[in-house]
């Protein structure tokens, strides 16, 4: 990409996303990472206190570049599967094939049982979004009682 005059032009081998603020390039890797705080919280989990094993913000942040090297060859695996299958949407196939094509056979287990657990947590969203559909009440109704129970709870904490 070439930059003349506060200008951008970009050349036919260069992908880039198209949104609604605009058009812009893809994000580097550099651009890509993971919430450091959520890294070191499963960090801790793996390596209890106990063990008397620390882990440094360096390692830390080697992880994180690491994890999102991993997620980008395995994503773009994927969708050049799923291009070859004329899909538009990565699918959790896709994932698995491109996990095996990678090297990385045992891994597709622990995907699966993931997929399947997730799938089971949107299942118990989906109904929590119809409780407002099968409680019967209209919206009024439904203000109403919730202005009475703040109205309830305020008058017992004064």
């Amino acid at each position: 990409m070439d930059e003349y005059s506060g200008y951008r032009y970009a050349y036919a081998s260069e992908p880039w996303i198209v949104s609604g603020s605009g058009v812009s390039p893809p994000p580097s890797n550099d651009d890509l990472s993971l919430p450091k705080a959520t890294v070191q919280k499963i960090v801790s989990e793996i390596l209890p206190s106990s063990t008397g094993l620390s882990f440094a913000k360096e390692a830390r942040d080697l992880l994180i570049d690491l994890c999102v090297e991993f997620i980008s060859l395995v994503s773009s695996e994927a969708n050049e599967i799923s291009e070859k299958e004329s899909k538009k949407t990565i699918a959790c196939d896709h994932i698995t094939q491109a996990l095996e094509r990678l090297g990385f056979a045992d891994y597709v287990p622990a995907v699966l049982e993931a997929a399947a657990e997730h799938k089971e947590v949107q299942k118990g969203r989906e109904k929590k979004a119809n409780k407002f559909e099968q409680s019967g009440l209209t919206l009024e109704e439904l203000e109403r009682i919730q202005r009475e129970q703040f109205a309830d709870a305020a008058a017992r904490h004064t």
